[in-house]
């Protein structure tokens, strides 16, 4: 994080900044791609009980997408501050790559203070063993899940909003930030639907609504409907986050979790990186929203699966 945040702080040209986007920590979702991910997991699946490990997962994403959301109302404080203050918007923007390296710095700290107790069991070297059918095809579907995300990341979403409706950045932050908090309060909700139905079936029918909104987007035919059908989907999508992680982490040997955690997270971002190439050509063509169409389109298709492949795969909590 410091050293991708200097190096954005400092290049101006596209090419170093291409190769530091390219191995850095910085993405273009709100999310977390980067080697954090997986060992995040690991070191909390192992630190409670089986049965409250989707709670846990659910208050670890929860702090994440909370604190995403006020970094996507950060975005707006170059254009205020150049406004404010007379500055270049490029030399802002440039600062608020430092401040992203100044929180490397606090993470730092953070990590320093757990003890090697958090480090997970291991066995061999090798990287997964029994699982690895389940961890394979879990992965197969989560680079499907992923890449039809890819077509509509946060920055992509800005930016249909802004040619659809002629958004600033400031309003279009705005208003992903209240998609984000809406998105923090399905965490809290996805626990006991869980318990109640189960991971996989919590996974897949709160994921179709939320995909069939957001192929509803490009068809709303004003902005407050765009609005709501964006509020409607961010209460729904993001249930399956912490469920998805608490059955990985279940239906794998304590040994296996750091590779089952890499395995399915890396394909992820591999995948998610492709289709915003895709959706940025289609928006050049076309402000109608197409991305948002076949994003939506192919997370359909990923629920369709992973409810077929994995409705008689259960975690022992669950039987």
């Amino acid at each position: 994080m410091i050293a991708t945040g200097g190096a954005f702080a400092l290049s101006t040209e596209y090419w170093p900044i291409a190769i530091v986007a390219f191995i850095g920590t910085i993405n273009p979702s709100a999310g977390d791609v980067s080697v954090f991910l997986p060992l995040e997991q690991t070191v909390l699946a192992q630190s409670v009980d089986p049965v409250d490990r989707t709670a846990l997962f659910a208050r670890y994403s929860l702090t994440g997408t909370l604190s995403g959301g006020l970094g996507i109302l950060a975005a707006s404080i170059p254009e205020r501050l150049s406004r404010a203050s007379g500055i270049a918007h490029l030399d802002a923007t440039q600062l608020m790559f430092v401040l992203y390296g100044v929180l490397g710095l606090g993470a730092l700290v953070l990590y320093r203070q757990l003890s090697s107790a958090v480090e997970a069991p291991t066995v061999t070297p090798s990287a997964l063993g029994p699982s690895k059918g389940i961890v394979y095809r879990l992965t197969a579907l989560f680079a499907l899940d992923s890449f039809g995300s890819g077509f509509f990341v946060q920055s992509m979403l800005a930016l249909w909003l802004y040619q659809r409706f002629g958004l600033s950045v400031a309003t279009a932050a705005a208003i992903l930030f209240w998609a984000s908090v809406c998105s923090a309060v399905s965490f809290l909700i996805a626990v006991p639907v869980a318990k109640r139905f189960g991971l996989i079936n919590t996974m897949v029918f709160t994921h179709l609504p939320a995909n069939f909104f957001l192929i509803a987007l490009p068809f709303a035919p004003d902005l407050p409907v765009a609005i709501a059908l964006l509020l409607a989907r961010a209460l729904l999508q993001q249930m399956d986050v912490p469920t998805r992680t608490s059955y990985v982490m279940a239906v794998v040997t304590p040994e296996e979790r750091p590779a089952a955690a890499s395995a399915t997270a890396v394909p992820r971002s591999l995948a998610a990186a492709l289709s915003p190439m895709l959706a940025g050509y289609l928006f050049a063509l076309s402000t109608f929203g197409w991305p948002l169409i076949i994003g939506g389109t192919l997370k359909v298709a990923y629920d369709v699966l992973l409810l077929v492949q994995f409705r008689r795969v259960r975690p022992d909590s669950e039987t």
